[in-house]
């Protein structure tokens, strides 16, 4: 990267940061590559810490870095597809006491992420102390948003007991494999939990460690399914391959991806504590 240019009328935090955007956008800094330090940026550039801050809080708000507290800056991957998320959620196993929430119309998604961290658990290669799941998902037992009827856009109970097989077969799955971890003695915490609320699901959003968020919208599709050998136009949501939006918590408050996740935080808790129920048997 260039030095300042004494000539340059713009402050030393804009010329850092255009410097930065450049290397970035012709990808001499690849997505997911740290950035050195702010200590190794000042010293690089000879200016105090404070203008290095300046010149990451620009390009955070561009959505060009992502900062993580205690961890530094990293080149952000603009938009993540579940594929993506993987490593996030295998990374949030190094800790401790590890800490996931989803909300989201079934859970299959996260039910795949999941099985190769605990499996590392079962076979000793990960040993995190404690584990807490909490999963929300919409209430089939009456009439809803989606999924309903294609061709009149009414309610059909067969739609939602379909919906609501699949996303129990995957939380059941959560459930009782977390509970074995905890029979087993691999953890001397491990809970999962299911909770689900009357509101429209039309986004998912995944929360790991209360340090990082992924958020994604759920578009709309057609399609025809059957069941019990009647084949059913349907209204649907679209879950698996959507773009999800990465935000972390970063080591200034004032940073919008730090205020995204505590929000995000937020309004799963005020979900879970207020009007989600335990998920009907």
């Amino acid at each position: 990267m260039p030095g300042l240019d004494p000539d340059d009328p713009r402050p030393a935090s804009q010329q850092i940061a255009n410097h930065l955007r450049a290397a970035i956008l012709t990808r001499k800094l690849e997505p997911g590559v740290r950035l050195p330090s702010q200590h190794e940026l000042a010293r690089r550039y000879g200016v105090a810490r404070e203008t290095i801050k300046s010149a990451l809080r620009v390009l955070t708000s561009e959505r060009l870095i992502v900062t993580r507290q205690g961890s530094g800056a990293f080149v952000r991957a603009r938009t993540e597809r579940p594929v993506g998320l993987r490593p996030h959620v295998e990374a949030a196993f190094d800790r401790q006491h590890v800490a996931i929430d989803f909300a989201g119309f079934s859970g299959e998604t996260l039910h795949g992420l999941l099985q190769e961290p605990l499996d590392k658990i079962r076979a000793g290669q990960r040993a995190p102390e404690s584990l807490s799941i909490r999963i929300l998902l919409p209430d089939m037992s009456g009439p809803a948003a989606v999924p309903t009827r294609a061709d009149t856009g009414g309610d059909d109970a067969m739609l939602r007991e379909r919906a609501e097989r699949i996303a129990r077969r995957h939380t059941e799955a959560i459930v009782e494999s977390v509970r074995e971890l905890k029979d087993l003695g691999l953890m001397a915490s491990a809970t999962a939990e299911v909770r689900a609320h009357r509101a429209a699901t039309l986004f998912k959003l995944y929360l790991l460690n209360n340090e990082e968020a992924f958020f994604g919208f759920y578009p709309i599709v057609t399609h025809d399914v059957t069941v019990k050998g009647e084949k059913l136009p349907m209204h649907d949501v679209l879950g698996k391959d959507v773009p999800l939006f990465h935000f972390a918590v970063s080591d200034d408050d004032a940073a919008e991806s730090t205020q995204y996740v505590e929000q995000a935080r937020f309004w799963f808790d005020s979900v879970w504590s207020t009007i989600a129920r335990e998920y009907p048997a």
